[in-house]
């Protein structure tokens, strides 16, 4: 039986800024249907990786291709393919939240995407919120809203960056709810967090990042509990 290729497949990565190596020969595949993790400490590449990956940053060797298209070569390719939540901005302070939901939308040359934007924001708690200005949104509002707007188009593969930092109880559990329904339609997702117990409950397998290199890749099930904190604590030291 011939194995399905990787949604995600990052050979050698190498991403610098000067004299700073940002991501130093990460090697990861990801698949249709499953949720990765990049685990790591502030710091780890996890970010980097992921802007690699939304077409965003151009790698300074190695290669990445996400659905099917090289970042490199295709990146316009590669947005259209995914959905992308940024770690830290990516809203402009001065629209709504329904306005943000309808640009993305027509960017994108949605039809009959209101249904699905007023359920996201209902399942996220921003309904009330969806009119207000997001200059007034308190952090973990703005990082639901970002999860929101990655999810609106069903994606072929969604990339969260930190989507569960600064974020209450009821929006991590809209966005484990984002990430399972995108998994059950067949998309490829990719969580990047600092946050080990999110990590293992979010996703089935584990890239754990240390100083912009993979110093490993484990099962969900194999960082759990207190045995899993100390292998975690172990690949970090």
């Amino acid at each position: 039986m011939t194995q399905t290729p990787p949604a995600v497949e990052v050979r050698s990565l190498h991403v610098r800024f000067g004299e700073v190596e940002a991501v130093a020969g990460v090697d990861l595949a990801a698949y249709a249907g499953q949720a990765t993790g990049l685990l790591g400490r502030n710091g780890a590449g996890k970010s980097t990786t992921m802007r690699v990956l939304a077409g965003l940053v151009p790698p300074t060797a190695g290669t990445a291709v996400v659905a099917g298209h090289d970042v490199r070569s295709h990146a316009l390719a590669v947005k259209r393919s995914t959905g992308y939540c940024p770690d830290v901005g990516g809203l402009v302070t001065r629209a709504t939240a329904w306005e943000h939901l309808q640009l993305s939308a027509r960017m994108r040359r949605l039809v009959d995407w209101e249904d699905r934007a007023r359920e996201l924001l209902e399942r996220f708690e921003l309904g009330d919120a969806s009119h207000r200005v997001t200059g007034g949104f308190s952090h973990g509002m703005g990082r639901r809203l970002s999860v929101a707007l990655a999810a609106l188009h069903e994606p072929e593969v969604l990339l969260l960056d930190e989507p569960f930092d600064g974020v209450d109880p009821i929006g991590v559990e809209a966005t484990l709810e984002v990430i399972a329904d995108a998994r059950a339609r067949g998309a490829c997702v990719l969580v990047s967090t600092h946050l080990r117990e999110l990590a293992i409950e979010a996703c089935s397998d584990v890239l754990v990042l240390r100083g912009g290199s993979r110093v490993a890749t484990v099962s969900a099930s194999e960082m759990a509990g207190e045995e899993g904190a100390r292998a975690y604590r172990a690949l970090l030291d």
